[in-house]
Order: C-alpha cells, then sequence, then structure tokens
C-alpha cells in the first residue's frame, strides 16, 4: 500500500507497543529510569501511570526487552482476575510447577520457594502488571504479602504496577495504605509536548526507513491540536494521514490531510477523499481497509533487541584529553580540595591520618620503581585484569576492551584522594632517570606500593614525594553505555544510565520527600548539575569521567578504591 509510495520499510505509525519505535521524551526515559532504579533497588513496588495512550505499555516493552540478565519477569496482560487465578497466573510466568486447584497458600509457599531459589542463584526476580487500575483491592493486598518475603538486605519480588491515573487514587484507600507505603518508586507519564513532535515524527519516520520530513508545519501544529500529545492518537493520525495523501498522489502531509484523517479516528463523518486519478468513495474505502489488514499483520512483536544505530562508542584517550569529554571538567574539580589551595573538597570526608611507626620503610627509587608496561601491569591486576603489553601496545586501548576507561592527569595527593582510584605515577630522580610506582592503597602517612610479581610493600608517601611531579593516571569504570552492555546500549543509553543513577543519588543526598520530588522531576542535564554543585564538582551539566567516577564512588560501585570506604552523608 502506501508503504512503498513514502518509501516505508514497515509502518511508522503502528499503535503495537514496538520498542524500536520508542521516542525517548523526557518523561519515557524518566519513566525508564524509575523502572532500572527499582530493579536496581531493594525490593517492593514502583508505580508507573499515564493517561490512556501515553505509551506505558510501549515503555514496559522496552524495560523487558533490556533488562540486565540477572532479572526474570513475569508479565500480567489481563490483571482482572481472583487472588488466586493472579497467583496461578504468576506461577506460570515463572514456570512455576503447580496444580490446577492449588490453594491461595500452595501457590504462595511455591512461589516463596522459588524466590528463595532465585535470590540464592543470584537472580532477581520483578512481576510486571499492566493495566493494574483494574486490580482490586484483595488482590493488591494479597500482592502485598507477596513482598513480605526478604533477607536482611532485600525483599526478594520486585513488583512494578502500570496502569491509567486512578489506580493511584485506589492506592490512596486506606485499606491500602500499607501497600502504598511500599512503593519505592512513583512516575506519571504525561503526554510528548508540543516542541517534540516534530523529533516524534521523525524519529518514527526514521525506524521505518525514511530520512526527511514529509509533514509540513501546518500538518505538525494541526496533529498536535488533534491529539494533544498522546502518542497513540498522534500514530492513529498519522498513519491516517499517510493512507489520505496516497490517495491523492501527495507525497506532503498538509494540515487538511490531518483534519481529514482525525475525522476518520474518531468516527466522524468524513467528506470523501479525491484521489489524483480519479477514483471514488469505494476505492478509497478499499485502500483504507487494505491499509488497516496491512496494519494489523504487521502489529507482531519484531524486535530481537533495542537498537545499537545510536549507541554511544567508548571514547579514547585523545577524545578525553583533546575533544572535550573530560575537559569540560576541568583541573578544579580535582584541585578543588588540593592542600595547595588550602580549602576542602566539597562532600569529601577528610580521613584523619593514622599514627605511623617511625620504623616505617621509605621508597628505594632503583629498587623499587617499575616500567611503564610493568606498572600497567600491576595496576590491571588490581581491577582483576590480565594485561599483556606484548598483545595490546597500548594499555589504554586494552582498558576499554574490559570496560574501564584511562584517566591521565596532574595534581597532588589529595587529587589521588579525591578520584580515590589505585594510581599509576610517574617518578624522576635527579639524574633524569624516570620510573613508575602503582600505588594500592593510602591510609595517613602509609602507603601500600605494588611490586613486580603482585607482591605488594607498605612504606611512607612522603619518601614517595621527592621523585614525584604530579603525573599520575587511574584506571576507571565506565558506564554500560560506552560498553555496549545489556540495557544501557540503546541510543539513549547514556541519559538512561544517568537519569537512573540520579534516582538514587537524590534518596542518598536530599533531606525531605519534598526535595527528594523535586530532583527526581528536574530534566537529566539539570540533575547533573544539582549533583555537581552539591559534590564540589565543575558544574557544566555534562557527565564527563570526574561526575561519573564520583557517581561510582558514592554509590560503591564494583572496584578498587584507593582509601578506606567511608559513607556517604547527606548534604
Amino acid at each position: 500500500m502506501y508503504y512503498d509510495f513514502f518509501g516505508f520499510r514497515e509502518p511508522p505509525f503502528s499503535i503495537a507497543p514496538d520498542p524500536r519505535y520508542l521516542y525517548l521524551s523526557e518523561r519515557h526515559k524518566e519513566a525508564l529510569a524509575h523502572l532500572m532504579y527499582g530493579v536496581k533497588g531493594q525490593g517492593g513496588f514502583i508505580v508507573i501511570t499515564g493517561e490512556v495512550g501515553t505509551g506505558k505499555t510501549t515503555v514496559s516493552r522496552c524495560f523487558i526487552e533490556n533488562v540486565p540478565d540477572n532479572v526474570d519477569i513475569a508479565l500480567i496482560l489481563n490483571p482482572r482476575l481472583s487472588a488466586q487465578e493472579l497467583l496461578s497466573a504468576i506461577c506460570d510466568e515463572l514456570q512455576i510447577a503447580h496444580e490446577p486447584g492449588a490453594t491461595i497458600k500452595q501457590l504462595v509457599d511455591l512461589i516463596n520457594r522459588d524466590l528463595l531459589d532465585a535470590h540464592a542463584a543470584g537472580r532477581h526476580k520483578v512481576l510486571m502488571i499492566d493495566e493494574a487500575q483494574n486490580l482490586s483491592a484483595d488482590v493488591l493486598e494479597q500482592l502485598r504479602l507477596l513482598t513480605n518475603l526478604e533477607t536482611a538486605e532485600k525483599k526478594l519480588l520486585q513488583i512494578v504496577l502500570l496502569g491509567q491515573p486512578e489506580l493511584q487514587q485506589i492506592l490512596s484507600l486506606p485499606e491500602l495504605r500499607q501497600l502504598n507505603q511500599r512503593v519505592t518508586a512513583r512516575y506519571h507519564l504525561d503526554a510528548i509536548n508540543r516542541n517534540e513532535l516534530p523529533a516524534y515524527l521523525k524519529y518514527r519516520l526514521g525506524v521505518a526507513g525514511m530520512r526527511g520530513d514529509i509533514f509540513s508545519q501546518g500538518a505538525i501544529n494541526r496533529l498536535y491540536k488533534e491529539s494533544q500529545g498522546i502518542p497513540r492518537l498522534i500514530n492513529l493520525i498519522s498513519d491516517r494521514a499517510l493512507l489520505g495523501a496516497y490517495a491523492e498522489g501527495e507525497h506532503e502531509i498538509t494540515a487538511g490531510h490531518i483534519k481529514q484523517a482525525a475525522k476518520e479516528v474518531r468516527g466522524g463523518n468524513a467528506a470523501p477523499v479525491t484521489a489524483g486519478n480519479g477514483s471514488g468513495r469505494g476505492s478509497q474505502y478499499l485502500m483504507l481497509a487494505a491499509s488497516i489488514l496491512v496494519a494489523i499483520m504487521g502489529t507482531v512483536w519484531l524486535v530481537d533487541r533495542w537498537p545499537l544505530a545510536n549507541t554511544v562508542e567508548p571514547v579514547t584517550d585523545t577524545e578525553i584529553e583533546q575533544a572535550g569529554a573530560v575537559e569540560r571538567e576541568t583541573e578544579a574539580e580535582v584541585t578543588a580540595g588540593d592542600t595547595t589551595t588550602g580549602t576542602a573538597t566539597e562532600g569529601v570526608s577528610e580521613p584523619e591520618p593514622e599514627p605511623v611507626s617511625e620504623k616505617l620503610a621509605s621508597f628505594r627509587f632503583q629498587e623499587d620503581r617499575v616500567n611503564a608496561p610493568g606498572a600497567f601491569r600491576l595496576l590491571f591486576g588490581l581491577w582483576d585484569k590480565s594485561y599483556r603489553p606484548t598483545d595490546q601496545p597500548i594499555a589504554c586501548d586494552y582498558a576499554r576492551t574490559v570496560g574501564l576507561g584511562c584517566l591521565e592527569r596532574q595534581g597532588t595527593r589529595r587529587s589521588l584522594e579525591f578520584l580515590n582510584r589505585p594510581a599509576m605515577l610517574q617518578l624522576r630522580n635527579q639524574a633524569g632517570e624516570t620510573g613508575y610506582a602503582v600505588v594500592k592503597s593510602l591510609s595517613g602517612d602509609l602507603a601500600e606500593i605494588m611490586l613486580p610479581g603482585g607482591q605488594s610493600r607498605e612504606m611512607s608517601f612522603a619518601s614517595l614525594e621527592p621523585y614525584w611531579f604530579g603525573e599520575y593516571r587511574v584506571l576507571w569504570r565506565l558506564p554500560e553505555y560506552m560498553t555496549g552492555d545489556n540495557f544501557y546500549a540503546s541510543g539513549n543509553g547514556e541519559q538512561l544510565w544517568i537519569g537512573a543513577r540520579m534516582m538514587e543519588l537524590a534518596d542518598l543526598y536530599t533531606s525531605s520527600a519534598t526535595e527528594n520530588g523535586r530532583v527526581k522531576r528536574m530534566s537529566t542535564e539539570q540533575q547533573v548539575r544539582w549533583y555537581q554543585e552539591i559534590r564540589g564538582l565543575t558544574v557544566d551539566g555534562i557527565a564527563g569521567a570526574m561526575t561519573v567516577i564520583q557517581i561510582n564512588n558514592d554509590l560503591d560501585a564494583p572496584g578498587p578504591r584507593l582509601t578506606p570506604r567511608i559513607s556517604s552523608s547527606k548534604g
């Protein structure tokens, strides 16, 4: 039908919940961030609400297609069930064998046993219920009881409720206050705004195979007026408008096409469209029927993965230092608390120096230094990576293959403590000879230095300083969107990764529910600025290396640390 006429590979405005066609507006990004935050959280309930057609189901499908490998999803699409029927459906989704006539107690026991087995195996179970506004109070209470199973650290079942706005009213009922108190994340998904509509249309047309704009400005204005930004209405009206333009032999969608299409979508009496070849009303209806048939045939779930067309590539050292990904976060981020400035870095606790024995060993330049390849080998070893210089002469190229980044800087001991990563120090003696020392840990003046063979030796850091002129290199864990790892490998991976972390940081650093909600409603850039400000970083809204390293510090991401880990305080 009109697909070949316009050059599409497939229908661009199908209303099937195809994650490839999910245009991530700021609201959709935040909704996905809430879901991802919940999966990484401590269990309980996540509630996502939105008006009919705003994209709740599509967001959930995108999430399901891209969850981490250790997550098992049970999806309930028809919640108009009794408590017993719902528990049986959950068992079916989790592939838990059960008798057809099992009682509620028997079903709950089976689910609890499965959750314990999954926890022991390092897996995380998530129950997602679409159209959750149709759940009765009794069934919701039974769901709450399912979340009672927990360990000392977390609940073993995460439940995601997706529904229309009345779901929030249901949860506010007095008899459901216990469940309402267990909601760890809430988000209301609004329609897209007028300014986002052109990008929305261009995105869907692009996924379908077209490059260019076929909607006139008048058509876009009329489309927003008719749809009010509801994605489902946008899709239905746009699909009918494409059909109308095709019937007239026109390659541009006008306001008139949108007006006529809106009438058809609403079931109003529309004037017949005069085809360019003289065909009449019967021909128009025949094409409309054929279009609907093709759309139905095309509304299967044909997604194998989240598209990687816009995947963020890992940055190279040159890109970090010269292109500005890290340069935007100037040395002020590191030197904000250097002893040379006499000020303390905001948000970083200064540990009290520990007493050091007078007999503490000193660094011996000739005996303890190592060459650059050897230093990199030792540094990678602290990250449990085996680096072979003969196979990968450029160490930082190897780092990116194992999910790490290289950061080369010049600073002071305070700079090292701020980054809080084992560091490779470049040394030079008075004769001009150079070498390296890999500092594994620091505590007061006590430094643990790595030696060839993987051994280490404790010595005074002060004995290193005469040979060190501030040049150092550290390794840091790259965000998943830079490594192509699971959920964050999509074209919007950077904002999704940052959004999920900012949800956790808001819980960590806000002191009231009002402030917490305010931060979580910010745009991604505003959230980054908020975080940079409270942590004493350069406030530019860009999540460069320094900001990401500090995020990983605050959220206790895996990896070695230079100084003892200190719990962050709110501030």
